[in-house]
């Protein structure tokens, strides 16, 4: 049953740039829980995938960043940042 689970759950994956941009403001993992009412831990196991986030703390993360839910949480993988800014293709060394 534990499998069907996860199972099931692989299909709903949610995908985040919490650690990203809660490094790129300065802020701490225990800042951010602070704020957001939760344990530091719990912000550790988000942004390394090990737990999705209720809607309630999602938009709460938002509102401390200032940044639309979309920004940060997705379904879809987000792409590299230095993928999209990179002027050559690392494989081919070809220029973009």
């Amino acid at each position: 049953m534990a499998r069907k689970t996860q199972e099931r759950d692989e299909g709903k994956r949610i995908y985040n740039r919490v650690n990203l941009v809660r490094v790129e403001t300065g802020m701490s993992r225990a800042d951010l829980a602070a704020q957001v009412g939760v344990n530091p831990q719990t912000i550790g196991a988000l942004e390394r995938g090990d737990h999705y986030p209720s809607l309630q703390l999602a938009m709460s993360i938002c509102e401390v960043f200032d940044l639309p839910i979309e920004a940060v949480f997705s379904r879809e993988p987000f792409r590299s940042i230095t993928a999209a800014y990179r002027r050559t293709d690392p494989t081919t060394g070809d220029a973009r």
